[in-house]
């Protein structure tokens, strides 16, 4: 079994950087995406962050069924990054298929995911955004994303072998 790393931060805080940084060193790591390109900006994003990995990093797009992704990565890889959980939330929240007890369904898939990390034999390092510390939203859309955001993070913080948070691009060890 592998070490499971959560890395989490607000936004722009080096998250990222960070992560790929645990892994440089590795030449056989799978990076599951969980972005879904729906506009230029987002395009844009996502193209910086492919230009900073290197080139032998296979890259896994899987905006949902994330747990999956893992279990497949885990079969050749020794490196797996998933960036990342708030999109992945996101994703789920916004998922059609399945509307009654979002929240019950988001805890489910996460409760998942950590499985799936716990038993990969890789390494796993989760990136997330801490989005808890700022104004209460005013909708309840809003605030169930927050509260299922700040839930997911607790889980997968409280399974995790490490934890970090960057704050200014500078990384404090949680754990």
């Amino acid at each position: 079994m592998g070490k499971m790393v959560f890395v989490t931060g607000g936004a722009r805080s080096g998250k990222s950087s960070f992560a790929e940084g645990l892994l440089k060193d590795r030449e056989d790591v799978a990076y599951i995406a969980t972005a879904q390109i729906a506009d230029e900006e987002m395009r844009r994003r996502v193209e910086l962050h492919r230009k900073r990995r290197p080139k032998t990093w296979v890259t896994i797009e899987s905006p949902k069924a994330v747990d999956e992704a893992v279990v497949h990565a885990a079969e050749t890889c020794s490196g797996i990054l998933i960036d990342c959980i708030t999109l992945y939330v996101t994703n789920l929240l916004l998922d059609d298929s399945n509307t009654s007890n979002k929240p019950g369904y988001i805890t489910r898939e996460i409760e998942t995911l950590c499985r799936a990390c716990r038993a990969a034999d890789a390494d796993v390092v989760l990136i997330s955004n801490e989005v808890g510390s700022g104004i209460v939203p005013d909708n309840a859309l809003s605030r169930t994303f927050r509260d299922m955001q700040g839930f997911a993070n607790q889980a997968i913080a409280a399974e995790a072998d490490e934890a970090h948070l960057l704050v200014a691009g500078l990384p404090i060890r949680l754990k």
